[in-house]
């Protein structure tokens, strides 16, 4: 089960414990005569199964409804207990399981995804739209990064494959199909699926390119069928980029700051520290 189904579930035990407590307190008020902080202490105790007895229900209709207590909320409080307990794991297991992917993806920029997003970025005509939005500075915010996602899901990302170097673009990922190949074998890639399509977008493009005798001269129709792959290639990288950003900003701030000094969007980028 999903998360969100688990929290939805959690949700739903929450809803109905505070309707039987509500609908315990209202009915001892009602049938025992009880003050509104002897009922809602009395239901409590009856639905915790805590039952101290310095409290008990005197009419017939108090012991019955003491009953419907049991019956009803004792299930219910447990419902919220295992529930609780299973929404805390799989919290814990996911962000387990982020961190792994983030390392991953860490991986991946570091040895191939970087060059490929500058690559690209040279290739883009319109990226100057964009220049004022990547310069992430060691103060950059949450607000930041979410209206930096905003501004790349709408950005086209288009790729020119008439300008680029078909045939060091076919020979780099040539040296890197490997690592391509592990990334994907992992479980934690294919658990991510934003991740799993930009690493399969990628290997894509490797077989496109490597599927032709020669890169050189190409139809004017071919390179259009090319560009295409490569700016799906270059929008997945993109915003998977910004996601892997904020991560190491959160919680790796050191990685952070080399990330944003060769950030490969920026022309002028440099690693070196002025």
């Amino acid at each position: 089960m999903t998360l969100d189904k688990q929290k939805s579930r959690l949700r739903f035990y929450l809803i109905l414990l505070a309707v039987i407590l509500c609908l315990g307190t209202f009915g001892f008020i009602l049938v025992e005569g009880r003050s509104l902080t002897d009922a809602l202490y009395f239901t409590v105790v009856t639905i915790a199964t805590v039952g101290y007895g310095d409290i008990a229900p005197a009419t017939a209709s108090g012991k019955a409804l003491a009953m419907l207590l049991i019956v009803l909320g004792v299930g219910t409080f447990l419902g919220v207990v295992a529930n609780s307990t299973e929404v805390f794991l799989s919290r814990r297991e996911e962000k387990s399981r982020r961190q792994k992917m983030h390392m991953l993806m860490g991986l991946f920029y570091s040895e191939i995804g970087n060059e490929l997003l500058r690559v690209f970025a040279r290739s883009d005509q319109q990226i100057q739209q964009l220049s004022d939005v990547f310069m992430a500075g060691d103060d950059w915010s949450e607000r930041e990064f979410r209206d930096l996602e905003q501004r790349f899901r709408v950005y086209p990302f288009k790729v020119d494959g008439e300008r680029l170097d078909l045939v060091g673009l076919n020979a780099y990922l040539g040296q890197h199909g490997e690592i391509l190949i592990r990334l994907l074998e992992n479980p934690y890639s294919l658990e991510h699926e934003s991740a799993t399509d930009m690493l399969l977008a990628v290997l894509h493009l490797k077989e496109e390119l490597q599927q032709r005798n020669s890169l050189i001269g190409l139809p004017i129709t071919d390179l259009q069928h090319l560009g295409g792959d490569m700016s799906r290639v270059y929008g997945l990288m993109a915003r998977q980029w910004v996601d892997y950003l904020r991560h190491l900003k959160e919680h790796y701030p050191f990685l952070f700051s080399l990330a944003r000094r060769t950030n490969p969007f920026d022309r002028n980028a440099s690693p070196t520290v002025y």
